[in-house]
């Protein structure tokens, strides 16, 4: 039934940090395109097929308090890159902080300005 995701959206207290971070360091292409809202916010492209990422300004209820360190254990959004290396150089230059994952396998987690975790994988279905 369930074809793909859409969109996931994450709460943001400055759109410009959250921007810089997405938009100018994970090199995620902002879309132009979003309708005039009464809150700010952005809609990022995360590739051709429609897939976005929607950043809010908006009150957030959730408390950046008591999140686990590591992202693997708390709610977040994972992405297929193309070059985890080379993501994770982009984060580290950033001074953002990633945490391997635990399973052994070839990811690793972070968290934007907000808090919220991101998880990072190359696509190995592809090769098969």
């Amino acid at each position: 039934m369930i074809k793909s995701i859409a969109h996931a959206s994450f709460l943001v207290a400055d759109l410009d940090v959250s921007l810089t971070f997405y938009r100018d360091v994970l090199e995620i292409k902002q879309n132009m395109e979003r309708p005039n809202f009464p809150f700010e916010g952005a809609w990022l492209d995360l590739n051709a097929q429609g897939q976005q990422l929607h950043l809010m300004k908006l009150p957030n209820p959730d408390s950046k308090d008591g999140r686990p360190e590591h992202g693997g254990k708390d709610k977040h959004i994972a992405l297929v890159v193309e070059n985890l290396d080379a993501v994770a150089k982009k984060l580290d230059a950033a001074g953002v902080e990633i945490s391997r994952s635990k399973s052994g396998r070839a990811a690793f987690f972070c968290r934007d300005p907000d808090g919220n975790a991101l998880e990072f994988s190359e696509d190995f279905t592809a090769a098969k």
